[in-house]
């Protein structure tokens, strides 16, 4: 099967993934270079695979070697760099990147040293306290690992895929099984499609003529390392990262029947058989039949069982048993986010790490149909942050524009603050006054106890510029566990000084999290929700941050940016 372009961007940050492991520095020369031609590939609007290795050159950013490995990725099937590369570092060591407090340096040495070749051999050499001993560690570091893996145990990542990773990769590969002949529908299910933050297998359902053709293509996907089995109705294989990917192929008239049940969840699926059995009716994978007589009731779309069971259709990402089966039985489930007509963390190139510019990002977002739009580059105490000059002449940009844009968007001049280890913000008093709106967020110093995390949070509240505190927990979904804090002193914090809360639908944040909005949904606060879109094609993802809020049950007039956009524009200024 051909590669694609994003089948390039997957080379290129893999390549980078495992030279940091080879070269121990994340800054080499040549993981910036993958880095740089990643960044090409991704700005290139053509059809990238056409090009020959000279007029790749000829893009900004791509070099040679970049070039050579782009090309063979296209005529080959694969790269013979990364190959050799994924033989020395396999997946599991990959892994341990994500231990917060493990570099890559740190982890060839305890692979060569104590041979470490995987989580569970880290928790054994800790536990055996070889650590200690051990040049560059000692026992503090020790301490501090042990720690990390006890947080990342309770986040219960561990072996899963998060949902940044798994929904992409699901979305490539549903398009190319949409794309076979005869294929009538088809769609991702499981935990993926209850929006779960992190995944443990990919499972699609497929009705189409021909399962073969539907197999042969799922085989041969560029990202495919092993098939685990291949049957008439059901395929596995395992990507190059571990992941599994289950396809089946079912009868379109059984359709409804088998996504319902494959989406589970399990606890939500047992109660709906038990629903059934009540009523003289028997709920499977194939369909909604009566005991007595075997005659189906219900089976082609998910609605027709639903109402064949005396319910309306709930959605995929509200069926986790938290009672959704008994509210909708009295019609009333938590109402879905109607419209989001506000982002208020937003940053452009102006950013380090911004994509777009300012221009671009505000005819994005005016085609989304935002009304009240809040620019937020970081502020100068971030790796990607801006001095106050730049910050000043930005203010005189959006000032211009809003008089060009008159009454079609309310255009906003923010701030995403750094809340240092003390509570104490970028920049003074007066300035930060000048902006109409300022977030503040926690950047680093995640592994400060409780008591300082929480009294950190707190004193930024208290200061009169911050409007909203940004992703709150600071976590990295598989990546990097939230900040240990007091959530009921948070919430108490935010009524006493009028403090919005964010909903982050970045997918690596997905920041609150859906247990921490369910404890705050009955409070007197303001949640926002908010792409902290860094490109243009990233403001959708306040999307995410609704499904987010929508699995919490969280009551649509709490959530700021449903409001009417005078109200809103008014709430942003106050």
């Amino acid at each position: 099967m051909a590669n694609t372009k994003a089948d390039v961007l997957d080379m290129f940050h893999e390549l980078s993934e495992l030279t940091i492991l080879e070269e121990g520095d994340p800054a080499s020369f040549r993981v910036r270079a993958y880095e740089s031609a990643a960044r090409a590939v991704d700005a290139y609007a053509g059809d990238i695979t056409v090009l020959t290795a000279a007029k790749l050159q000829a893009l900004e950013g791509i070099g040679k070697s970049s070039a050579a490995k782009i090309r063979e990725l296209f005529d080959t099937g694969k790269v013979q760099k990364l190959e050799d590369l994924r033989k020395k570092h396999p997946p599991a060591i990959v892994a341990l990147l994500n231990v917060p407090g493990l570099g890559p340096k740190a982890v060839n040495r305890l692979r060569k040293e104590l041979g470490v070749e995987n989580m569970d051999d880290l928790r054994r050499v800790i536990g055996e306290h070889k650590l200690r001993d051990l040049k560059g560690f000692g026992q503090k570091s020790e301490d501090k690992l042990a720690h990390s893996l006890e947080r990342m145990a309770k986040q219960g990542t561990h072996g899963r895929t998060p949902i940044s990773v798994a929904l992409p990769l699901a979305e490539r590969v549903l398009a190319t099984i949409k794309a076979v002949p005869g294929v009538r529908q088809a769609a991702y299910c499981g935990s993926l499609r209850r929006f779960s933050e992190t995944i443990g297998d990919l499972d699609f359902l497929v009705a189409a003529d021909d399962a073969t053709q539907v197999m042969d293509t799922v085989i041969g996907l560029p990202m495919v390392d092993q098939v685990l089995g291949r049957g008439d109705t059901k395929t596995s294989v395992l990507t190059r990262r571990g992941l599994q990917i289950d396809v089946r192929v079912v009868k379109e008239e059984e359709l409804g029947a088998a996504l319902m049940y494959f989406t589970g969840s399990k606890a939500h699926n047992v109660k709906m058989r038990q629903r059934a059995l009540a009523r003289g009716l028997t709920l499977n994978e194939y369909a909604l039949t009566e005991i007595a007589t075997g005659k189906v009731v219900a089976a082609k779309t998910e609605e027709e069982v639903y109402a064949a069971l005396g319910l309306p259709w709930i959605p995929p990402h509200l069926r986790e048993d938290t009672g959704e089966i008994e509210l909708a039985e009295q019609n009333a489930l938590p109402g879905l986010v109607p419209r989001i007509l506000g982002d208020f963390h937003v940053h452009t190139t102006v950013s380090g790490d911004g994509k777009s510019s300012l221009e671009d990002t505000v005819a994005a977002a005016r085609a989304r149909g935002v009304k009240v739009l809040v620019i937020t580059e970081h502020a100068e105490g971030t790796v990607s942050g801006v001095k106050r000059e730049v910050l000043v002449e930005q203010r005189a940009r959006i000032e211009a524009m809003q008089r060009e844009l008159g009454d079609s968007m309310v255009l906003l001049h923010g701030v995403e603050l750094n809340i240092g280890p003390a509570g104490e913000l970028d920049y003074d008093a007066e300035f930060r006054a000048g902006f109409d709106f300022c977030l503040a967020s926690i950047h680093d110093h995640f592994d400060l106890p409780r008591e300082a995390q929480t009294q950190r949070v707190v004193t930024a509240m208290r200061d009169p510029s911050v409007r909203m505190i940004g992703h709150l927990t600071a976590r990295m979904i598989g990546a990097r566990p939230g900040v240990d804090l007091d959530f009921e002193a948070i919430f108490a914090a935010a009524e006493e000084t009028g403090t919005a809360l964010e909903i982050n639908g970045g997918l690596p944040r997905l920041d609150l999290p859906v247990d921490v909005v369910r404890r705050g949904r009955e409070r007197n606060i303001d949640f926002v929700l908010s792409s902290d879109a860094h490109h243009t094609s990233e403001l959708d993802r306040v999307e995410n941050a609704a499904k987010v809020a929508e699995k919490a049950w969280l009551p649509v007039d709490k959530i700021v940016n449903t409001w009417e956009p005078e109200r809103l524009a008014a709430w942003a200024r106050r």
